[in-house]
């Protein structure tokens, strides 16, 4: 009598139980070594971060070397005139300093838009 061959041989077997022992034994240093290469793609982006503020920070630096960049930040931050000057504060209705905003050309409205808002808020303001 011939007994019917089985898929599994003991040889299968053993060979199943050493790949699963050699995935048990790495899987532990590669989710390591995964944990450290995202730790490390973290700090070179705060290296870089940290790059692009001492750049930014050199530029002002940079700025304030700069005289009459010096001068300019002192009449507009601090109110300082030059001798026989007279300097001007405008105040606000609540006896506040008004603070000037600086435009940009990207932020500036086109003449046809402020037309159109003016003759708007004109109708607005009309009762009958």
């Amino acid at each position: 009598m011939t007994r019917p061959r089985t898929s599994l041989t003991g040889r299968a077997a053993i060979l199943v139980l050493v790949v699963a022992a050699l995935a048990v034994t790495l899987a532990i240093p590669v989710r390591s070594w995964l944990s450290q290469r995202a730790e490390i793609a973290a700090l070179e982006s705060d290296v870089a971060a940290a790059q692009e503020r001492v750049t930014a920070l050199q530029g002002e630096l940079e700025d304030w070397s700069d005289p009459a960049y010096v001068i300019a930040q002192a009449r507009s931050r601090l109110h300082f005139v030059f001798p026989g000057e007279i300097g001007y504060v405008v105040l606000g209705h609540d006896d506040r300093p008004i603070e000037t905003e600086a435009t940009t050309a990207a932020e500036e409205i086109p003449w046809y838009e402020r037309l159109w808002e003016s003759t708007r808020q004109a109708d607005l303001s009309v009762t009958p």
